[in-house]
């Protein structure tokens, strides 16, 4: 699969499971806001967490959080400041290790959210493998569509995109 031709990767992965719109925004290189508090706390969190391990590992299309050897192991990590939605993350965390896979590179997930004290091991088997599969097509098929019409779902009131999404249009 060619991941660097189509620009997939783990982010858009990742908000495919909380919004359409975000995921064909990011593909089309269309920025949120980067003052935003929550990404500002995040990008917080992420830095002062962690600090003996090797963060921020371009891949491909995608940054891994953090990358560590434990006990022979690798491991690659996403870092959170909340628990609340994990399901993205653990896909993003699949599609790395989907890719590792694929260039014969063995590895374990961690998600990892500092302010909880949580760590949540994840691990690709067939059927996580095939539910990615499936969700990198269609994430391919919305990229290469038109914009989808916002919709409000519980993540807009701190989604860094909402003054895109909700502001009015100029007359």
């Amino acid at each position: 699969m060619s991941y660097e031709s189509e620009k997939i990767n783990g982010t858009l992965v990742n908000y495919y499971y909380t919004c359409d719109r975000e995921v064909w925004l990011i593909y089309h290189g269309i920025e949120s806001d980067q003052e935003d508090d929550n990404i500002t706390i995040g990008r917080q969190i992420e830095n002062e967490s962690y600090r003996r391990d090797v963060k921020q590992i371009n891949f491909l299309n995608s940054k891994i959080d953090i990358v560590s050897k434990e006990n022979e192991i690798l491991t690659v990590s996403e870092v959170k400041k909340s628990s609340k939605n994990l399901i993205g993350t653990k896909m993003q965390l699949l599609y790395y290790l989907k890719i590792l896979k694929e260039y014969g590179i063995e590895a374990r997930g961690l998600i990892r959210v500092p302010t909880e004290k949580k760590k949540i091991s994840v691990e690709l088997t067939q059927d996580e493998e095939n539910s990615l599969n499936e969700a990198i097509e269609k994430i391919k098929k919305l990229v290469h569509g038109k914009l989808p019409p916002a919709k409000i779902i519980h993540f807009c009131k701190k989604c860094a995109y909402s003054e895109f999404c909700w502001s009015d249009e100029p007359e």
